[in-house]
């Protein structure tokens, strides 16, 4: 015949609610070795669910703001290239100005060198002034397009300019010296150099206000990601202190229904002697 072991009333709640207490005591210690209070969508499902919704908004918006960072980057390259086209050009200027004034035409000759030899760095200097494949200023027609948001139809195009050595209408109209010695030929020169100084003067403008409407957009970017994670963190982070004294005041309550369970199985060790 088995033998049948029944648990008393005071036994039998002892024990469940020391396995209640086993089972909160992990989730505890879960939640302090995670740091998220909602780890899954078992813990609560719609909380995950909204924090896992900001979290992935978060994400697609921070490859974003590196497409934006990489436009400015861009943009900064083409306005360094700028800066220098503009001095390479000054100087040339200042090489036509002491033109008006040799006094032999050797000298002219050896100034007229010098111009083509900077005329032609000018354009040399616009073809390497390439980011990552992208050259803003070597008139190749391309342009810069920085998207913002997935959501929206919110971007930038940003079209190339063509600083090289050109003609009317094509580039810098910087043409090849011809006669330095001649006074006309000088000032003709000197009105193209000075043509070309605005062009390059209204590019860097026009650039710059572009580096700055990025910059904008980046730190808004950068802002606005930093707000979804929080946001999302609030929904699924658990509170560190609070859970530590979860924890404290559980393990107190576990000993105690330990405890309890040991005078449960006393007392009922003095009923049976009773009996013997």
């Amino acid at each position: 015949m088995a033998l049948e072991v029944t648990l008393s009333a005071s036994a039998r709640s002892s024990l469940l609610s020391l396995g209640d207490t086993a089972s909160l005591i992990n989730r505890t210690n879960e939640r302090l070795s995670s740091g998220l209070r909602v780890a899954s969508p078992i813990d609560d499902a719609k909380v995950f669910f909204e924090a896992k919704a900001l979290s992935d908004r978060a994400d697609t918006l921070s490859e974003k703001k590196d497409g934006i960072d990489q436009g400015i980057s861009s943009l900064s390259a083409a306005l360094e290239a700028v800066e220098a086209i503009d001095s390479l050009v000054r100087q040339a200027k200042g090489i036509v100005i002491s033109a008006k004034s040799t006094a032999t035409t050797a000298e002219a000759v050896a100034l007229e060198a010098q111009f083509d030899v900077i005329r032609t760095q000018i354009s040399q200097l616009a073809a390497d002034a390439s980011f990552q494949g992208l050259n803003l200023v070597n008139g190749t027609g391309s342009s810069l397009d920085v998207s913002f948001s997935e959501r929206t139809a919110s971007n930038v195009s940003i079209a190339s300019v063509d600083l090289r050595v050109g003609t009317a209408g094509v580039g810098l109209n910087i043409v090849a010296a011809a006669n330095f010695s001649a006074a006309t030929s000088t000032d003709t020169v000197i009105t193209a150099l000075d043509t070309a100084i605005t062009t390059l003067r209204s590019s860097g403008q026009s650039i710059g206000s572009n580096v700055a409407l990025l910059q904008t957009r980046l730190d808004f970017t950068e802002s606005y990601v930093n707000v979804l994670e929080d946001g999302a963190g609030k929904l699924t982070l658990a509170d560190i202190t609070e859970e530590g004294a979860n924890l404290v005041a559980l393990q107190t309550r576990q000993q105690l229904g330990i405890n309890g369970l040991s005078f449960a199985g006393q007392s009922e060790q003095n009923i049976l002697a009773l009996f013997r």
